[in-house]
């Protein structure tokens, strides 16, 4: 559903009516009957299984951060620092694939795409070690949330807002939509790191990007907008921050890769080190 509400929201900025509800699982069920074109003198086995890895790093992202929602006791010590592991794979997983093709342009989305992870990367765990000084030095996620519960959200207090922007545009970054989708620029690289792909390959990264459209508003409620856990709530914040998603997306054109790179290792990860100093002095 979520990737219906983007395509649903982009349909509406663009004056146009949009996809009904099931669109999305139609269009995966295509894909997996489509004929899977091997790249010739590509590395197969490793172009096939790449899009797996991507896939169960996120199911398994999506599990651990739905548990922590649903009952915060459940969380286990440090699940956050493996929930940081896995949202790197499914990257890893399309450098691995793209990389494997033999294709020309799919190497340059791979470039472009490692070094989209090494700049975002570095803002986004500032951002995450603010929150985690501001809970008291908590690595749970259960016991973030419960912080949160008796001492109001961390988006509240002026340490949480600048690292929730900050992790905003990291998220941005993280599903690989404008203006940050210089991996696959489809206007100049057509497609880039997924230009070889077909069939059901291509549908099991389709099906990564709409679980991590799901798992990454959820993180970041989880970790900055968890003051009220109520279900409807959830479901509405989690609306709120699609939203937000979606209309940056759609109202930003592509920054070129050096553009990218400046803006995270510059503005944002000045703003992600003023987060962690403002969560030392308690703000």
């Amino acid at each position: 559903m979520a990737c219906w509400i983007d395509r649903k929201v982009t349909a509406r900025i663009q004056w146009r009516v949009g996809p009904p509800w099931y669109q999305n699982f139609v269009d995966i069920l295509k894909l997996t009957y489509k004929e899977i074109i091997l790249p010739q003198g590509g590395a197969t086995a490793t172009f096939l299984l790449a899009p797996v890895l991507g896939f169960l790093a996120s199911v398994l992202t999506a599990a651990i951060l739905g548990n922590a929602l649903i009952d915060t006791s459940q969380a286990f010590l440090g699940d956050i620092i493996v929930v940081l592991y896995l949202l790197v794979i499914p990257a890893i997983a399309l450098i691995i694939g793209a990389s494997s093709s033999g294709n020309p342009l799919a190497s340059v989305g791979a470039s472009r795409e490692m070094k989209m992870v090494m700049a975002y990367e570095l803002p986004f765990i500032f951002c995450i070690i603010a929150m985690l000084v501001k809970s008291g030095g908590n690595i749970r996620l259960g016991q973030i949330i419960e912080h949160q519960l008796y001492f109001g959200s961390n988006i509240a207090s002026p340490s949480g807002a600048v690292a929730f922007i900050v992790s905003l545009m990291c998220i941005q970054a993280k599903l690989g939509f404008p203006p940050f989708d210089a991996s696959e620029a489809d206007q100049e690289l057509m497609g880039g790191v997924l230009i070889e792909y077909s069939g059901w390959p291509l549908a099991i990264f389709k099906l990564t990007r709409a679980i991590l459209l799901y798992a990454l508003p959820v993180f970041l409620i989880e970790l900055f907008w968890a003051g009220n856990t109520g279900l409807l709530v959830i479901a509405g914040k989690y609306v709120v921050l699609l939203v937000a998603i979606v209309l940056v997306k759609n109202t930003n054109p592509r920054l070129r890769i050096d553009q990218a790179l400046r803006f995270f290792w510059g503005p944002l990860t000045l703003l992600s080190v003023a987060a962690v100093i403002l969560a030392l002095f308690g703000k």
